[in-house]
């Protein structure tokens, strides 16, 4: 990792000083409620990796591929130190995203996933050459609108072999014909993102997630305007002056047999058990946008020795909880996380020892679970508001995983 982006938490930890609202070191208050077991036989996935095949090819020969490393080779953006000012239990790292990312009224991170979970510990994380952290942002029609326009992921390189920077790379859906193939934005909320393998995986609010391939990145002519999006003429190819386009291969598509389909505002992967969990953003009442309801989370397997689910996939656990505003979550080794943006609060759970609840950021979002060979395992996890964009990493210990 980048020396100069890390923060001691030793000196904090032996002092036992509050931090963000937590006494680090000390036992945390038990929540009033705990989740509750549901039927996971009423949830399902159909899963599609080939929907778009035949357009894919098409487009891979118009375009040309890169792989990742040369994605990485040509990152055009500079990543920041956190502020001075930021301050949570348990902080390990973390990095903000530059002066205008930070501020930018239109578009907003989301989700966020490591190459940790691409591939695990092995050879230091790295995935083609590079150990990264990936985030998934939405943008709106205009600062201050309420359309969603489009969808992008921002690659970082973690690694102190290569510069602090990171690049965009705009989320598309191939459209079009094989004799002339295009693509389309992705107006997307994109609330969690997961890297498992090759394949990335992007929540659709109200249908499941959406898949795609990381070997698959098309290069693009990065001149035309701002509103350019597709197929100009031959192999003339714009997208909002983005270089890079990432296509849609495929879909996972949710379904239920109890009374509220499932709202899939977040995900993580469990590397230990070879699933997916999933959570849903809802709220106690008052919400237009979300339902006023207690949230579920499901947990769904992928198939035996794949980093895909099989065509029909059942879910392995289900759970009602009692909290919410939730936009992040994790699952490793039988132990939860669930962060919720309402109430600044992590909520920790496990069967055996019940719930806790740690003070959290503001503005927190979506969690990702850092496997680490040699060290403190840590949740990666970070803040929408914009001016704060903070990316962070805290010892999950901190926060119940002993």
């Amino acid at each position: 990792m980048k020396r100069q982006f890390r923060t001691t938490a030793s000196a904090i930890l032996a002092a036992g000083l509050l931090v963000a609202g937590v006494l680090v070191g000390a036992s945390p208050a038990a929540a009033a409620a705990a989740p509750t077991v549901l039927p996971a036989s009423e949830y399902t996935l159909t899963a599609d990796y080939h929907r778009f095949d035949t357009l894919n090819s098409a487009l891979v020969t118009a375009l040309g591929t890169s792989p990742v490393h040369t994605v990485m080779e040509n990152a055009n953006h500079v990543r920041q130190a956190l502020p001075a000012s930021f301050s949570v239990g348990g902080l390990s790292t973390g990095f903000r995203f530059d002066d205008g990312d930070d501020s930018d009224c239109q578009s907003f991170p989301q989700g966020i996933t490591t190459s940790r979970d691409a591939v695990g510990t092995a050879n230091s994380g790295n995935y083609d050459g590079h150990q990264l952290v990936l985030v998934s942002w939405y943008t709106k029609d205009e600062c201050g609108g309420t359309q969603q326009r489009r969808s992008r992921i921002t690659l970082a390189d973690w690694d102190a072999d290569f510069p602090n920077t990171y690049r965009k790379i705009l989320l598309v859906e191939p459209t079009g014909t094989a004799a002339a193939p295009d693509f389309k934005d992705i107006p997307i909320h994109a609330g969690g993102v997961s890297w498992y393998g090759d394949h990335l995986y992007v929540a659709d609010t109200g249908q499941g997630m959406r898949v795609f391939d990381m070997r698959k990145i098309l290069n693009t002519d990065s001149g035309g305007t701002a509103d350019q999006i597709g197929r100009e003429s031959g192999t003339v190819y714009h997208a909002h002056n983005y270089a890079y386009v990432l296509p849609q291969i495929g879909t996972v598509t949710a379904q239920t047999t109890s009374d509220d389909s499932l709202v899939w505002s977040s995900i993580s992967l469990d590397r230990v058990s070879r699933s997916m969990v999933m959570t849903e953003y809802t709220c106690p009442s008052g919400c237009t946008d979300y339902p006023n309801r207690p949230p579920r989370a499901v947990r769904f397997p992928f198939a035996s020795g794949a980093t895909t689910f099989a065509a029909t996939t059942t879910a392995g656990q289900a759970l009602r909880l009692p909290w919410y505003n939730l936009n992040g979550v994790a699952s490793h080794n039988g132990r939860w996380w669930f962060n919720s943006s309402g109430s600044k609060k992590l909520y920790y759970w496990t069967p055996a020892a019940g719930p806790s609840t740690f003070a959290w950021v503001g503005g927190g979002e979506s969690l990702s679970y850092w496997e680490d060979a040699t060290t403190s395992d840590l949740l990666w996890s970070l803040q929408e508001p914009a001016g704060g964009r903070n990316v962070f990493a805290v010892t999950q210990a901190t926060y119940g995983g002993g």
